[in-house]
């Protein structure tokens, strides 16, 4: 057998560590294309940057996976983690293209601040992933997630209503309405992650 420099236990922690980082940069950046619409090109561009990494980052755990015999945690739960974080990316990449391609030039004020809900939730998910290196509660980050969540579905419902109010062009209407599914569907994926975290920090306990 290959000698192996550093432990599979502590890849398979880093990587995941790593992943969840790569998520929280996609999520700021954007929210930077957010206020920077005229440029959003660029900010895309560096998403789907951001999001091939995190492929990559997917990529490697997967195949760890498949070569590691015994695993730090239970195959499913790494494989959920590792799948949860790169919808996250996928769906910011996906809001990313929506707002370049349809040439969006004045945000939905519920947009703004999904996204703000967004990059507060993959923050609590880099704080929930490192808790399992060291199988500690994370702190409030399980909570916070939680709450995070809530707060999206609250702000997704007034942005869904805001658009039926009939102040809005009917195409603009199915254009949004894309939008913020995309930036709700990350959320939600984002309380994925916090609900495997937990379950993992339940059965170590």
């Amino acid at each position: 057998m290959p000698f192996q420099v550093i432990p599979r236990e502590r890849a398979f922690y880093g990587l995941l560590e790593q992943a969840a980082a790569n998520v929280l940069e996609g999520s700021r950046e954007l929210l930077a294309l957010t206020s920077d619409l005229p440029n959003g090109a660029g900010h895309r561009e560096r998403i789907e940057a951001i999001e091939h990494t995190g492929d990559d980052i997917t990529h490697q755990i997967l195949s760890l996976l498949n070569t590691t015999f015994v695993t730090p945690v239970d195959r499913p739960d790494i494989h959920e983690l590792a799948s949860s974080l790169d919808d996250v990316l996928d769906a910011t990449h996906a809001v990313a293209e929506l707002l370049v391609l349809h040439k969006i030039q004045e945000p939905l004020p519920q947009f703004l601040q999904q996204c703000r809900v967004l990059v507060d939730a993959c923050d609590g998910v880099c704080r929930a992933v490192r808790g399992l290196r060291s199988m500690t509660p994370p702190g409030h980050a399980l909570l916070d997630v939680a709450r995070l969540e809530r707060d999206g579905d609250h702000v997704f419902r007034r942005g869904v209503a805001e658009l039926y109010s009939g102040d809005y062009r009917a195409m603009d209407v199915l254009k949004w309405r894309d939008i913020l599914e995309q930036v709700e569907w990350a959320i939600d994926r984002c309380e994925d992650v916090a609900n495997t975290v937990e379950s993992i920090l339940v059965k170590f306990a």
